[in-house]
């Protein structure tokens, strides 16, 4: 066991957080002492127990305190986190987390909502706008078209309206209704129940629809009746016509609904969003004609300020807003010196919101957020862009003596944007307050005043402090797997670039910032896509390439499951701007390995998403015993009734419902966890029954299936990207974004490699320790050795260097950038002049040639 090593304490720091006992997840009865007041980073390999020991003890015991002075009506109000598994912990400060949660996805989440800048914003348009004549104030509520005083009545502020046509309904009118010409009816035993009470009520359903007259498809497709016929299923048009005159007791009574009644029903009622996709399908979108796509009512569109009415000025990039205030803001606007001089408590309302504005919108430009806009919905960001909107709100809010845990803060930015970071995160300390940051990036690890080193390996290996004190006592330490990246002992192997087998070449790419850009991509190397945060880097990769490729291939992209929430709030669908010119005749398949979960309900896990566990459950239902009592395979599922336990359904737990507490997650009694009945938990393999395997973590069981070369293979793959920490059956949901992304690499490296494939990855270091980045390019470059093509949005200047071709993006963010700045191997884009990701390229390249 690695010795534990603590540094003095330094009669700088004002006090001291001291733990005692921590055992949360992986944390093996963990003592630690750090300074309050200071800059604390937690380090270590992914999986090793940081977060366990900032957020899950740390972070969760200065909540549970804070909550405990709280109401208990009051206290059901937020989200709880469990009680910390630690002994004692003293001298803990009120906590504030920052974390990449993206928290409810809805698209009327906004930038300025969650800055609270729209507040502002709408208060200056009804205090100190510019109002038609003889129209009276208006109330700042009435400048939102989330509430019903500001909503544009004809859309109810969603900006488009949606119906259903004959068209959207009935996309080939030479079918007839019995050939399912309503594409738009259920499928199944629905949608032939409906063509059976169409045959009660007399409608010709073997007539092709384009032949049938119009009063009857205006009828069927549209009307609100809903009539109550019997239904004779079976019988042909004329035997049910006989059936009816004879009054033959029907097989059932049947209700009529009209396809229309029926989309626009499944689609406000269905939780499935499967379903709720498939109703979608068939109602069309268009801008709505009041509001021209604006959400707001007429009224509140009429008040404009600077010459603009709230959604143009929301619609802005924050920098221009700025700008655009700033003039009001300090007295200098003499835009209207007749209206002033008539109505000066205008003016100094105008002053006093703009000067409050232009400061909150200063912190968001030092935090390189200058590109966004007001109206940007959050879905549409990444985790780091929403984690630095809520570090900007904290630094405006001017608290003193609170810790701030951050969540890897760095991440999703570029380093010279980290550069702003880190001066945001040194005036939140300066004002007296505390931050405990999880990090993995050394450009902020080297600005700690002390930092916590977390080891040796992840998982079951990791959980013990290596190290606790200042930076430079952490080059002592020989267990330390962050010391080799820290103190430049460790050098990325360097070679030659390789040769592309050919081009794929774009043209007229066009997409938020990228304006009829033309791009070559190298085939069957490692690119690397880089760019300042906002460049347009995400834009051209994730989204215009994956498309057309996509598209060429017919191959279909899954929509952003962010988005799944609020369908009808959405956005109109965009066309991908641009086409592919040449380069597709040896591309076969497109992989995109995002980091989105790879299950949203904990019956998903590790062995089920990468087809591990068939082969696991194959193996046991091949044993003597289960064969003998004739178990197949699904007995061994937890999904399954007949082998999974009956009490919690095969969750392993039951929850507990406390009324003003957070519910009780409890081992279930019967199983105890198990997940399983008696029954199947009494057949084993090699001692071991289905529970118990589930339990063990990916090392283990690559030992454990040595004999077993299916198995092995997978298991070994997982390794290789470094998962061998986590367990076989450790839900989907406890996963990181970082994790589900590697667990789908790995998924994909088991395949068979035919040479033939593109595979889009965006940022894929995010969560990642430098000595996981090594085993991820080790990854990466054995797809490449196999013939592919691998194209990786990233800004970790290892990857970068590591790779064959740098495409960099800029020169800025947002309308300063979406273009090609640079485009060449590493070492030539490191000595370009206009490019901003070349200094730190350089640097690092510079650090290996010494």
């Amino acid at each position: 066991m690695p010795k534990f090593t603590s540094q003095p304490a330094s009669p700088d720091f004002t006090g001291f957080v001291e733990v005692r006992g921590a055992r949360e997840h992986n944390l093996k009865n963990v003592d630690l002492k750090i300074p309050r007041d200071a800059l604390v980073v937690f380090t270590g390999v992914s999986g090793s127990g940081k977060s366990s020991l900032a957020f899950g003890t740390l972070y969760a015991e200065a909540q549970r305190r804070y909550l405990e002075s709280v109401s208990p009506y009051a206290r059901r109000l937020f989200h709880q986190m469990a009680v910390p598994e630690v002994d004692a912990i003293e001298g803990l400060p009120p906590a504030v987390a920052l974390q990449q949660q993206r928290g409810t996805p809805t698209t009327r989440s906004s930038v300025g909502s969650v800055t609270t800048l729209s507040n502002l914003v709408r208060m200056l348009y009804s205090r100190a706008g510019d109002y038609p004549a003889g129209q009276g104030i208006i109330y700042a509520e009435a400048f939102s078209p989330n509430t019903p005083e500001g909503a544009c009545p004809t859309c109810h502020g969603l900006g488009r309206i949606y119906e259903v046509t004959e068209r959207s309904m009935v996309p080939d009118d030479s079918l007839t209704i019995r050939e399912r010409a309503i594409a738009a009816w259920p499928q199944a035993w629905g949608g032939q129940n409906q063509r059976d009470i169409l045959v009660t009520l007399g409608y010709d359903v073997d007539r092709p629809w384009r032949e049938l007259p119009q009063k009857d498809r205006d009828w069927i497709l549209f009307t609100e009746e809903q009539p109550v016929v019997p239904v004779y299923p079976g019988y042909s048009p004329a035997e049910t016509q006989r059936a009816l005159k004879r009054r033959e007791p029907p097989n059932y009574m049947g209700t009529f609904s009209s396809a229309k009644r029926h989309v626009l029903h499944t689609f406000a009622t269905t939780h499935s969003p499967l379903m709720k996709k498939r109703a979608l399908q068939y109602m069309l979108s268009t801008e709505c004609p009041l509001c021209q796509g604006k959400r707001l009512r007429p009224e509140s569109l009429s008040v404009k300020f600077a010459g603009l009415d709230i959604a143009e000025l929301s619609h802005l990039p924050l920098k221009r807003f700025a700008d655009l205030l700033r003039p009001y803001a300090d007295g200098t606007h003499t835009g209207r010196k007749k209206h002033d001089a008539a109505h000066p408590e205008q003016v100094i309302v105008a002053q006093r919101i703009a000067a409050d504005l232009v400061a909150r919108l200063a912190v968001l430009l030092d935090l390189g957020l200058g590109y966004l806009s007001l109206e940007r919905s959050t879905p549409t960001l990444s985790p780091g862009e929403l984690q630095r909107l809520r570090l900007a709100t904290q630094l405006y809010s001017n608290l003193f003596g609170v810790v701030y845990v951050l969540d890897e803060p760095s991440a999703g930015l570029h380093p010279s944007d980290t550069e702003a970071l880190l001066a945001a995160l040194a005036s939140l300390k300066q004002s007296g307050n505390s931050l405990f940051v999880v990090e993995h990036n050394l450009d902020v690890i080297r600005q700690a005043d002390w930092l916590v080193d977390v080891g040796p390996a992840a998982g079951e290996q990791g959980g013990e402090v290596l190290y606790s004190g200042s930076p430079a006592g952490l080059a002592n330490v020989s267990a330390s797997q962050t010391r080799r990246y820290l103190f430049g002992e460790e050098k990325p192997p360097t070679r030659p670039p390789r040769t592309p087998s050919g081009w794929l070449r774009l043209a007229g790419v066009t997409r938020n910032n990228l304006n009829e850009l033309a791009i070559a991509f190298p085939l069957g190397v490692l690119t690397t896509v880089t760019g300042v945060s906002g460049s347009g880097k995400s834009s051209l990769v994730s989204q215009v390439l994956v498309e057309l490729v996509a598209e060429h291939l017919g191959q279909t992209i899954e929509a952003d499951d962010e988005q799944e929430g609020d369908e009808l709030a959405r956005a109109a669908p965009i066309a991908t701007g641009g086409q592919i010119v040449s380069g597709m005749e040896n591309i076969k398949r497109l992989v995109r390995v995002d980091q989105k979960p790879i299950g949203r309900t904990p019956r998903s896990n590790m062995a089920t998403y990468t087809g591990l566990f068939d082969h696991v459950r194959k193996l046991f239902a091949a044993t003597k015993m289960a064969k003998a009592r004739r178990y197949d395979a699904g007995r061994f599922s937890f999904n399954v009734a007949k082998g999974r336990c009956e009490n919690c359904q095969g969750e392993g737990f039951v929850m507990v419902e406390l009324l003003f507490l957070p519910s009780v997650y409890a081992p279930c009694p019967v199983c105890h966890g198990a997940r399983y009945n008696a029954k199947t938990l009494e057949v084993t393999y090699q001692e071991k029954n289905i529970a118990e395997v589930l339990g063990m973590t990916v090392d283990v069981a690559w030992k454990f299936f040595a004999a077993e070369p299916t198995v092995q293979r997978a298991l070994t793959v997982l390794r290789e990207v470094g998962l061998g920490y986590l367990r076989l059956g450790q839900p989907a949901t406890e996963l990181s974004g970082g994790e589900a992304q590697r667990i789908k690499l790995a998924t994909e490296l088991q395949r068979t490699q035919r040479g033939t494939s593109v595979y889009v990855l965006d940022e894929p270091t995010t969560g990642l320790h430098p000595s996981d980045v090594e085993k991820l390019m080790a990854q990466l470059d054995g797809l490449v050795e196999a013939g592919n093509t691998v194209i990786v949005v990233e800004h970790d200047m290892r990857v970068v260097a590591g790779s064959d071709w740098v495409i960099d993006m800029g020169p800025g963010a947002g309308d300063e950038g979406g273009q090609v700045v640079a485009a060449d191997a590493p070492a030539k884009v490191a000595r370009s002049k206009a490019s901003r990701t070349a200094p730190y390229l350089a640097r690092f390249l510079g650090n290996d040639s010494k």
